[in-house]
């Protein structure tokens, strides 16, 4: 296994600090920095935005340092398979989907509102019993399109790609990433029983399957392939069309008529934490007005805490719906459901869907 790698994010943290903390927090030893210093472990992009915004006013609201620990979240989720209670990590933030399957391995304790008072602060959608830990941030699952091709209505429907007209002019995700299982369980709840009716997404979705130009693994490929006018249109995060519309193209996204659904990015303690005090300082923190806000501007993140006003570049491209994303009907999906499922459902879909 890669291990990620691991940044100073305050200059005043010397290199050997983090193992001297390391070391006495795991042997359980009483050095004071300990109780001073967390090590939070995040995503790769976006560090410097994501010190600025929350990192750097967080250390001087509490004056507790934060080591970032970054990598993917396959790299996470290893890690405390592997290392259990010795991984030295404080806080993870991981995406739904991994923090379930660690949740399930008891790799994980629990975050309350008795140790986080901002939980009673932020939407119902992101305090969900079945997860550890609360949302600190969304991604909405929907359509990004040529407007000078389609208007929101049109790309709104599911039936855009089985429009013969649309030939080889669609994408839509491969059901491993994270686009993809929403937008299976989107297509589950418009035309069958429900979002785990996999059995008529999959037949609905083989049906298109002759329009789709491209099943995308990367949402790289299906930018490049709307930018450089490949296709008209397919579904896609709201996270990825920031910068296109903001760049001028002519490019929006929009919801889906039907069978809307979202994926959350999570905030969590190992089991093992060295400090859990200051990770469940650092999460409070993280929930806060101030940190959201600052984080939706600096970082792109659609926020969790409903007061947070949100900035224009992220309106423009969802609109209203970051006001309240449950009341214009996004929902999660259960973990119990897409984890248990998920390996069975993969293989399905690459035989039933792509394949057939």
């Amino acid at each position: 296994m890669t291990l990620p790698r691991r940044y100073r994010v305050l200059p005043a943290l010397a290199a050997t600090s983090l193992v001297a903390v390391a070391g006495c927090s795991a042997s359980g030893g009483d050095d004071d920095a300990s109780t001073d210093t967390i090590v939070v472990s995040t995503f790769p992009f976006g560090v410097e935005e994501f010190t600025e915004a929350v990192v750097d006013p967080f250390t001087e609201a509490t004056g507790i340092e934060v080591e970032l620990d970054t990598g993917s979240n396959a790299d996470r989720l290893s890690q405390l398979q592997l290392e259990g209670e010795g991984t030295g990590v404080d806080v993870m933030l991981m995406s739904d989907t991994y923090v379930a399957i660690a949740d399930e391995e008891d790799l994980l304790q629990p975050v309350t509102a008795d140790d986080v008072p901002t939980l009673d602060e932020i939407a119902g959608f992101a305090v969900d019993d079945a997860y550890p830990g609360p949302a600190y941030s969304y991604q909405l699952n929907g359509v990004m399109y040529d407007t000078t091709v389609l208007d929101a209505e049109q790309a709104a429907a599911w039936d855009l790609y089985a429009d013969p007209a649309l030939a080889g002019m669609v994408a839509l995700p491969d059901i491993s990433v994270t686009a993809g299982q929403l937008t299976v369980s989107g297509v589950a709840d418009a035309f069958g029983d429900g979002p785990y009716d996999v059995d008529t997404a999959f037949s609905t979705m083989a049906g298109w399957a002759p329009n789709v130009l491209q099943f995308y693994s990367s949402t790289t490929e299906f930018t490049n392939l709307l930018t450089q006018g490949e296709i008209v249109g397919g579904v896609a995060l709201n996270g990825f069309a920031t910068d296109l519309v903001a760049s001028g193209e002519s490019i929006a996204w929009t919801p889906p008529a039907e069978g809307r659904y979202m994926a959350t990015n999570r905030a969590v303690v190992p089991a093992g934490a060295p400090n859990p005090e200051g990770a469940f300082a650092f999460i409070d923190y993280l929930l806060s007005v101030e940190a959201q806000e600052a984080s939706a501007e600096l970082v792109g993140d659609l926020p969790v805490n409903l007061d947070a006003e949100v900035p224009a570049e992220l309106s423009a491209v969802v609109g209203d719906i970051a006001a309240d994303p449950a009341a214009a009907g996004y929902e999660t999906l259960d973990p119990a459901e897409t984890v248990a499922n998920r390996n069975e459902w993969v293989d399905r879909f690459a035989r039933e869907v792509v394949g057939g």
